[in-house]
């Protein structure tokens, strides 16, 4: 990846990070058996979506005429990444697997935005590569307060709930 994104090369990439993160969602929805985890990662799914359309608002280049069709197509790259492999795997995972592949990738995800975030001189630029980070960490902590929950441990969302003596 280059460093000396333009604004609107930074808006792209995020826009399509969301893209990706979006489809892999529904992918692990459309894999998992139990409601509860279909339901997280339809949620998952809606926030990417939500983030995407975002970063959309920003863009001021021409090659994306249209938010709805850009997010529901699906280009070869997108294929290869959403591979029939990655579905089967998920398949067989289970909940509690696929939310610990989800986690490996959002963090993997925030620690690569933060990094490019870090060489990027224009601040501007800089911003927008570190409010994906945040989002992205906003979503492993989702995911990681429902797979503490699916595992019976006490999350640190639930320090309300459980009082010391």
């Amino acid at each position: 990846m280059q460093d000396n994104f333009d604004v609107q090369e930074a808006v792209r990439l995020s826009l399509q990070t969301e893209k990706n993160a979006m489809n892999f969602y529904l992918m692990a929805a459309r894999n998992m058996t139990g409601k509860e985890a279909r339901r997280l990662f339809e949620i998952l799914a809606g926030e990417e979506r939500d983030h995407a359309r975002q970063f959309f608002r920003l863009y001021r280049r021409d090659d994306i005429p249209n938010f709805d069709s850009f997010m529901d197509s699906i280009s070869e790259t997108e294929k290869k990444w959403l591979s029939v492999r990655e579905g089967e795997v998920l398949n067989e995972l289970g909940v509690r697997k696929a939310m610990e592949l989800a986690m490996l990738k959002e963090q993997k995800l925030e620690e690569q935005l933060r990094r490019l975030a870090a060489k990027i001189d224009n601040p501007e630029v800089r911003a927008i590569f570190e409010e994906n980070a945040t989002s992205t960490n906003h979503h492993y902590q989702l995911i990681e307060s429902e797979y503490a929950h699916l595992m019976g441990m006490v999350h640190e969302t639930d320090i309300d709930t459980y009082v010391r003596e």
